[in-house]
Order: structure tokens, then C-alpha cells, then sequence
């Protein structure tokens, strides 16, 4: 495997799982160092010793931590040149039923959590003319009922990557934007009750999968990479034509609840 990363510092949140483990691994088998940052301390150290990595337990809902997982890296490091912003929660069901503190929950880990340690890694990105690379959603594309604090993160989260793009432009640092359909992990199929029928009417994709777009917009700069196709398409299909969606939705529905019934019986083989 080539080893485009050879002597530089990668940090990944919620990378303790899914795909920022994936992340993790795919980074330093490409030659990173990589700084896993999580709550899951045991987890993360476990991790941090099989890749030859540092371990930073954190919050990404408290500034302090974040602060500190830039200082730390800085400390063992001397340099940043790739941060990625992964880690993410969720609040599923209508919005009038939910616990306000689980919509604060969500918007602190999958928004405000991303907007601050971009903040505080920004002047160690401009010196190394490093890349943000933020994990965002085709449910930052598509309005998703059942979901509405997640997919109202995801919109920001797009939205903000592409502002500090822009604004970055002739700083030499670049800001992207990895955006998948659902992906077959902890993250949804633990919830498959809570889930909209209507997430499993999609192709899912593995973590390893968006693993490699988090590492292919690492190499390239590329803006966005949102995937599987298909799934953009109809997203952008609900943005162009609204009432498509609305004229597809019964069905997807249906499909969806059959795929998720799939899912449950491979959970209980």
C-alpha cells in the first residue's frame, strides 16, 4: 500500500468505532500518525496501541477537551496536518416527542463539536497547509422526518465546510465534506426501531467505504464526495422536485420496512 501519509499527524474523532476506526486504521496503514479522539478510553488506547497511534480521551461536547486534543497533538507532535471531524450522535423520532436535551446533544457533537475544533486547529493548519475533512450525510441533502435534529446538523455541518472553504481558499488549507447514505453499523442497526423505514429502502455502505472517501478528500481536496449514487440522486431529486418526494415516500417506506425486517433476522442468526 502506498504511504502518501509518511510523517503526518492525522487526528480523527469518534474514532474509537465504525468509521473513524476504519479511518484510523486506513490512515496509518498509509503511513500517519495518527491521534484517536473519543469518550471510550479503554477502546481508544487499545486502538492507539495496535496502530502505533496516541490515544486522547475526549468530549467533543466540551471546548476544553478540544482545546486540549489540539494542544496535545502539538505536544507529541509539533504539527497537524489532517483533522477529521467524525464523531456523531443522533435523536430519532418526531420532533415534539423528543428530549430537548437530545436535540442539544445532537447539534453539540455533529455541529458545534466540529466548528470548534476546526477553530482551534486552524492556526496549526495554516502552517502545515493541512485539510479539514468533515463527515457529513446525504442526510444533509434530503429533509428526513424521524430524524429532524441529525438531519438538521448535517445541513449546517455541509454548510459550514463549505463557508471555511471558501474562506480558507488562499490560505492553503482545504475544508471537504464526505457525505454517505447509511452505513451498516452500531450507529443504525443497534436503533432499528427508531430508525425511518425509509433509511432502509438504501443501499448501505460499509465503514470501510467511507473510510476511503475520508482519505481519498485527505489526498485530493476534493469539496465534496457524497455517495452511493444513487441515494444523491434521489436527494437531489427532492430538492429539485419536492413533490417527487412526497409522490415517492409511501413507497420507499414500504420497501424500506422490508429491508429493515432483513436486517433484524440477520441480527438474530
Amino acid at each position: 500500500m502506498a504511504r502518501e501519509f509518511d510523517g503526518k499527524v492525522v487526528v480523527i474523532t469518534g474514532a474509537s468505532s465504525g468509521v473513524g476506526e476504519a479511518s484510523a486504521c486506513l490512515f496509518a496503514a498509509r503511513g500517519a500518525k495518527v491521534v484517536l479522539a473519543a469518550r471510550s478510553a479503554d477502546k481508544l488506547a487499545a486502538l492507539a496501541t495496535r496502530l502505533g497511534g496516541l490515544a486522547i480521551p475526549t468530549d467533543v461536547t466540551l471546548a476544553s477537551d478540544l482545546k486540549a486534543l489540539v494542544s496535545g497533538t502539538i505536544s507529541a507532535f509539533g504539527h497537524l496536518d489532517v483533522l477529521v471531524n467524525n464523531a456523531g450522535t443522533n435523536a430519532r423520532g418526531p420532533l415534539e416527542k423528543l428530549d430537548p436535551a437530545g436535540i442539544a446533544s445532537v447539534i453539540d457533537t455533529n455541529l458545534k463539536a466540529p466548528l470548534l475544533l476546526t477553530h482551534f486547529a486552524l492556526p496549526h493548519l495554516r502552517t502545515s497547509k493541512g485539510v479539514v475533512v468533515n463527515v457529513a450525510s446525504i442526510a444533509g441533502h434530503l429533509p428526513l422526518p424521524g430524524e429532524i435534529p441529525y438531519c438538521a446538523s448535517k445541513w449546517g455541518l455541509r454548510g459550514f465546510s463549505f463557508a471555511v472553504r471558501e474562506e480558507m481558499r488562499r490560505s492553503g488549507v482545504s475544508v471537504c465534506a464526505v457525505s454517505p447514505g447509511p452505513i451498516a453499523t452500531r450507529f443504525v442497526l443497534d436503533h432499528l426501531d427508531e430508525t425511518p423505514d425509509i433509511v432502509f429502502s438504501q443501499p448501505f455502505l460499509t465503514a470501510e467505504e467511507v473510510a476511503q472517501a475520508v482519505v481519498a478528500c485527505a489526498l485530493d481536496r476534493k469539496r465534496e464526495r457524497a455517495f452511493p449514487f444513487s441515494t444523491l440522486r434521489l436527494a437531489q431529486l427532492a430538492q429539485w422536485m419536492p413533490w417527487l418526494q412526497e409522490l415517492l415516500r409511501p413507497a420507499l417506506e414500504r420497501q424500506g420496512a422490508r429491508k429493515k425486517e432483513e436486517w433484524r433476522a440477520k441480527g438474530r442468526a
